[in-house]
């Protein structure tokens, strides 16, 4: 009987050890895909607007919880051709500094050029990344 304690007590041990690592990987994970999910969505939008898509614009509303691709150059919330890419809690988009305060970007159809510039910041609570949208229409994150 000690025996059988001794194993119990061992592997409660090693699952207090365990488990909140891989709760730190998931969340670390999480922030990473999502900003791969907002710096592709933002070069989906340029893309597909440099490329003439429907004869359009295409840009990126930013909301705390999504970010939506729309068509156009002005964001409506219940257009059916909208594609919104849900972030996964606990990641949030905390901080959306975009030039005028903006929470929507549109590029230029002749060059690519955003309509606004700046940065997102995407954070899950203990660590964050920044997305930066230069003038020029280039997207980086740290």
């Amino acid at each position: 009987m000690l025996e059988v304690m001794i194993v119990i007590v061992i592997i409660g041990i090693i699952v207090a050890v365990v488990l909140p690592q891989f709760s730190d990987i998931k969340k670390s994970q999480l922030l990473k895909n999502t900003g791969e999910d907002v710096v592709s969505t933002l070069n989906k939008a340029r893309s597909q607007t440099l490329g003439s898509l429907d004869s359009s614009q295409y840009g990126v509303h930013f909301q705390s919880d999504k970010l939506i691709l729309f068509k156009g150059t002005a964001f409506s919330d219940g257009n059916a051709s909208n594609e919104v890419i849900n972030v996964v809690s606990p990641v949030t988009l905390s901080d959306i500094s975009l030039t005028g305060g903006s929470s929507n970007i549109y590029f230029s159809r002749l060059n690519g050029m955003p309509s606004v510039f700046g940065t997102i910041t995407i954070s899950n609570g203990t660590s964050s990344k920044i997305i930066t949208i230069s003038a020029t229409g280039g997207v980086s994150i740290n």
